[in-house]
């Protein structure tokens, strides 16, 4: 999958897609603001010298002019399973994600000089939501004012029988539900 190995020729394709979808549809154009601090979420081990498709995503994005700049002070400690090949019942907790992360303050030299009001984590997929949930409980521990919004570039939904537009932008929530991660749509 092109998003997934974070290809850097189509990528920028996507961000512009993301883009132009900006224009037509408010709720993106609201969440990517002048204020807001595109946070990529990190892959599911340490990234030492590796760029994670996020990442790839969160630089894309900004270069064609979507959010304020880019902060890469979420960081994984320690690797949790990879949830894109594990089963339902053995991916990640919410729980095992936010114990894995940490918020880096010496990487704020790469983002704002100010403590942020409004970031926007950035993942490329979104699935359960456990992995966004966690990271934002993890930023509002060390942000606990800033205003904190989520995007994925992709949202899987389960068997649909049909999609009329499988672009077409969905507003939602992720919330903590009967001790796991509930995301609507």
């Amino acid at each position: 999958m092109r998003l997934k190995s974070g290809d850097a020729a189509w990528l920028p394709a996507y961000a512009r897609q993301v883009h132009d979808l900006a224009i037509r549809y408010p709720m993106l154009s609201g969440l990517f603001t002048n204020e807001a601090v595109l946070v990529p979420v990190p892959g599911s081990a340490p990234s030492a010298p590796r760029i994670w498709a996020a990442e790839r995503l969160a630089f894309a994005l900004h270069g064609v002019g979507l959010g304020n700049s880019l902060w890469a002070g979420l960081e994984r400690r320690f690797a949790v399973r990879k949830s894109a090949t594990a089963l339902n019942a053995d991916r990640p907790t919410v729980r095992q994600h936010y114990g894995s992360f940490a918020v880096s303050m010496c990487s704020v030299s790469t983002g704002p000089s100010f403590e942020p009001v409004k970031f926007v984590l950035v993942d490329d997929v979104i699935t359960k939501g456990r992995t966004i949930l966690a990271a934002a409980a993890r930023l509002h521990e060390a942000f606990p004012n800033a205003d904190i919004r989520a995007f994925a570039l992709i949202r899987t939904m389960g068997f649909v029988a049909k999609i009329d537009d499988p672009l077409e932008p969905c507003q939602g929530e992720v919330r903590w539900s009967a001790q796991d991660a509930r995301r609507e749509p």
